[in-house]
């Protein structure tokens, strides 16, 4: 039995790969439990062993995600974020659009009661702006240049983040969501004696 933990982690590492996979090539509502299944060479009941529903797989993507995204020095890591790594992550978000697309459909039904996602995306959103008012005050002290302080800052800075991932998803060639963050980083620093770190 000791080498079942480890089988086990191994399975469903190769599951949450197949999800991403099956998720990049056909987005969020192509992304089946067969078709996961069948990408990690189980049987969909096999799947359900590990992950008893869809929202569960998915939420657990996004766990997945997220731990890859800070790589250990993101936010809540070592180093922490910047502005100007935030600008980098928005970038690279626009190159996943599968992921965007799963991590932005959960979110908008995770509002409901008793959703599965729920409590994984209430956790996330403390975790975030706890981690955004860190990024704030690294980069500007105790007071923003408009006067605000980080903490009350960091909600509209994350839902700036969000946001634009929302408008990018139902209108891609209108929405340049990269470069309409750097323009609200431009008016989030606007009267700072210094531009944000890295923007030189």
């Amino acid at each position: 039995m000791a080498g079942a933990r480890p089988r086990s982690g191994e399975r469903r590492a190769d599951i949450l790969r197949a999800a991403f996979e099956v998720i990049a090539e056909r987005g969020y509502r192509g992304a089946s439990l067969a078709a996961v299944a069948e990408r990690a060479g189980l049987t969909q009941q096999g799947l359900l062993h590990h992950y008893p529903s869809k929202e569960a797989l998915l939420v657990a993507v996004l766990e997945e995600r997220d731990q890859w995204d800070t790589g250990g020095a993101g936010p809540r890591g070592r180093e922490g974020w910047r502005l100007d790594l935030l600008a980098s992550l928005v970038e690279y978000n626009a190159m996943r659009p599968g992921i965007v697309q799963t991590f932005s459909a959960l979110l908008g039904e995770s509002v409901t009661e008793d959703h599965p996602a729920r409590d994984f995306f209430t956790r996330r959103y403390a975790q975030v702006r706890q981690d955004m008012a860190a990024v704030l005050r690294a980069e500007f002290g105790d007071r923003l240049p408009g006067g605000l302080p980080p903490e009350r800052a960091a909600p509209l800075l994350t839902a700036v983040l969000d946001g634009l991932q929302y408008q990018w998803l139902l209108d891609p060639e209108s929405v340049d969501m990269a470069a309409a963050f750097r323009d609200f980083l431009a008016l989030l620093t606007a009267g700072s004696a210094a531009p944000p770190a890295g923007g030189r």
